[in-house]
């Protein structure tokens, strides 16, 4: 009888130490990731793994999605959680996004020209990036429309980029309209949202 060691898994995949602390990764680096990699985004070459979302939060994305693809027109389609690419060395991934429905569906990354409008729904741990840096990332990628969604209670504000230009000289969005009862905006398509039926 031997006492040979037993064959171990080499644990849950995580981001190189060296590469993150270089912040040299792209996005051709989170197509190449493992089946077991955690959901991820890319933010200026470092990959950052999301906080899981909470039930509140979910509950609210599964409903607005069901309500997209009840009331969106054939020219787009509705999804959730699809990278986005940004920039060489940045992705996120919107809660939910409506995209150009030629899109193919084998694609697991967008471009940001494919997105129309993109959704952050706000949980405690993504308060300040779905508030201020995804908006600004989304604007100055060319995507012309942007909604947040805040929770307890659940209001939504709905931007598109405006011809205000911030400091880097990027074009940044503007508040088109904002409820907690009902959001109504023309564009990207006649919209009449209750809340109450995106609300858990």
């Amino acid at each position: 009888m031997s006492a040979e060691p037993i064959p171990t898994s080499p644990g849950p995949w995580c981001p190189d130490p060296m590469r993150q602390q270089r912040a040299d990764y792209t996005l051709e680096d989170l197509l190449a990731l493992p089946d077991d990699a955690p959901r991820v985004e890319l933010v200026d070459g470092v990959i950052q793994v999301t906080p899981s979302p909470t039930l509140g939060h979910q509950d609210i994305s599964f409903l607005l999605r069901l309500w997209f693809h009840s009331h969106t027109p054939a020219h787009l389609r509705v999804s959730q959680a699809v990278g986005v690419g940004l920039s060489p060395n940045t992705s996120r991934q919107p809660d939910v996004l409506l995209c150009r429905a030629d899109v193919p569906s084998d694609r697991s990354s967008l471009r940001p020209a494919d997105v129309v409008l993109a959704v952050e729904i706000l949980s405690p741990g993504t308060r300040r990036i779905d508030r201020f840096a995804k908006p600004g990332e989304y604007a100055a990628a060319g995507i012309p429309f942007y909604w947040r969604i805040e929770q307890d209670p659940v209001h939504v504000y709905a931007y598109r980029i405006g011809d205000r230009v911030g400091p880097g000289g990027e074009r940044q969005y503007e508040l088109v309209a904002d409820g907690a009862d009902v959001i109504e905006v023309a564009e990207p398509f006649d919209i009449k949202l209750p809340v109450a039926e995106i609300t858990p």
